[in-house]
């Protein structure tokens, strides 16, 4: 099994900046993929970043060019940073990372959500 504890987020004045940190621990053997999707009450959850175990990245049009999205390999963790936030980004924001178990298995795992409001 696979945990992802969240931290970060919260409230900011639009124009302010936040940041988002993701912690995998259990069994793990490396991780493929970390990122972050959002999810706002009704709708589909969307990608918002996502960041290999090579460092390619992957950003949704939206976000690009105000948020950066960064991982610690050896620990096992994924950074969001977001500036310039607007209203729009206000949403549940989940932390996802595509583990291989040490049995090499793989598995997909989310973190619980950590709430991000935007007030204009």
């Amino acid at each position: 099994q696979v945990q992802l504890v969240e931290s970060g987020g919260g409230l900011v004045q639009a124009g302010g900046s936040l940041g988002l940190s993701c912690a995998a621990s259990g069994n793990i053997c490396s991780i493929r993929s970390m990122g972050w999707y959002r999810q706002a009450p009704g709708k589909q959850r969307e990608l918002v970043a996502v960041i290999t175990d090579g460092g390619s990245t992957n950003y949704a049009d939206s976000v690009k060019g105000r948020f950066t999205i960064s991982r610690d390999n050896a620990k096992n963790t994924v950074h969001l940073q977001m500036n310039s936030l607007t209203p729009e980004d206000t949403d549940v924001y989940y932390c996802h990372a595509e583990v291989v178990h040490i049995s090499r298995s793989i598995g997909d795992y989310w973190g619980q959500g950590t709430q991000v409001t935007v007030s204009s």
